[in-house]
């Protein structure tokens, strides 16, 4: 017999998939990415180099879409350079990502790529200048004109791709598998983590439905995995250099070994109660990366991260979270504490805030 507590559990799931399903009707989206990929053999999945949670769970899912619904069709994954450290590498420990070695060569030899969580003109596009994405599935805004493709669903009021790919299971009422909906709903919960995350109504339906479906366990084991060393040195170095005038906030956290840092620390300073604004940078090779939160109503941190980067490099965003990078040589020491000074200038001049209000998170003397 089935208690009246799974009953609701299991009602709240079919209203979760209704109310999708008439969120997109009249419209096909899903109908319409089958179409545009009927008829291809080869398929490659595929995402931003230095991937998030969101971007691999998003090709995780709609590799198993594509082989459910197309199952003539032979569909990959693959994921150009490092997946980095960090949270990042964990993820990809515990989910079934399977993906193959990245080639260049080989992926000019596919029917049809799909394109996840980035677009063709973004500084991130794992594709070669000579492959076209046949699918571009993304939530974050598009740079100029739309981007060509058979099929392009871009919903930047969207807070996760993973919610998106997750739309097309309940249009077309495709089953999503425990250890799936465990891997979409930690991909949702990543992209919206922190003080700047704004779940729009499909995240809210994907991650209820999602964890109904999800296997605890795992979930669990996700949430609360184990990190290097430099992981926690980061946080110290982010703390520890962190300046805040009235309502914004910057640090420099040195030398890093996974991407994701500068994000992961901006959202957790931005939970500070006086500031609205949070910018971190951190180097990483060849480039000074930046990752800029806000909690603040009035102005979108992806134009600003535009005004920001003006002449000195590239980046984007949402309207509460935006990243991007700057070229940087190495050659002389004071290059990066140059862009860095530049970059705080340029955002105290755009907020109006003046820098003499400027005190450390935490003095000498704590």
């Amino acid at each position: 017999m089935m208690t009246a507590f799974v009953e609701s559990c299991v009602d709240t799931v079919t209203g979760s998939a209704r109310k999708a399903e008439r969120a997109t009707r009249g419209r096909g989206k899903a109908k319409r990415l089958l179409r545009a990929l009927a008829g291809k053999p080869n398929i490659l999945v595929t995402t931003h180099i230095h991937p998030d949670p969101d971007a691999l769970a998003s090709c995780i899912a709609m590799r198993h879409f594509l082989r459910e619904r197309l199952p003539d069709a032979k569909v990959d994954v693959s994921i150009r350079g490092p997946i980095g450290g960090g949270v990042n590498d964990a993820f990809n420990r515990y989910v079934n990502l399977n993906a193959l070695t990245w080639n260049p060569i080989l992926v000019k030899q596919y029917d049809a790529v799909v394109l996840l969580d980035v677009q063709p003109n973004f500084a991130y596009n794992p594709l070669p200048q000579d492959v076209a994405a046949t699918v571009i599935v993304d939530h974050h805004r598009s740079r100029g004109r739309r981007p060509p493709g058979e099929f392009v669903d871009i919903r930047p009021d969207i807070g996760s791709t993973c919610s998106i790919v997750f739309s097309y299971f309940m249009e077309l009422d495709v089953t999503i598998p425990p250890e799936l909906a465990t891997t979409l709903l930690y991909g949702i919960e990543s992209d919206l983590a922190g003080a700047a995350g704004t779940p729009a109504t499909l995240d809210n339906m994907a991650l209820s439905s999602l964890t109904l479906l999800a296997d605890t366990q795992k979930l669990y084991q996700l949430r609360y995995v184990t990190l290097p060393q430099s992981y926690f040195v980061a946080y110290a170095n982010g703390i520890n250099n962190a300046t805040w005038f009235e309502t914004v906030m910057t640090t420099h956290i040195g030398e890093i070994d996974s991407a994701e840092s500068p994000a992961v620390i901006a959202d957790f300073l931005l939970r500070f109660d006086p500031v609205s604004w949070t910018l971190v940078t951190a180097t990483q090779g060849n480039k000074l990366l930046l990752s800029l939160r806000t909690r603040a109503k009035d102005r979108s941190a992806g134009d600003l991260m535009k005004r920001l980067l003006h002449k000195l490099g590239e980046g984007g965003g949402h309207r509460t979270k935006a990243g991007g990078f700057i070229a940087v040589t190495g050659e002389s020491p004071g290059e990066v504490e140059k862009h860095r000074k530049t970059l705080q200038r340029r955002l105290l001049r755009c907020l109006k805030i003046k820098d003499s209000s400027a005190k450390p998170l935490v003095s000498s003397k704590s």
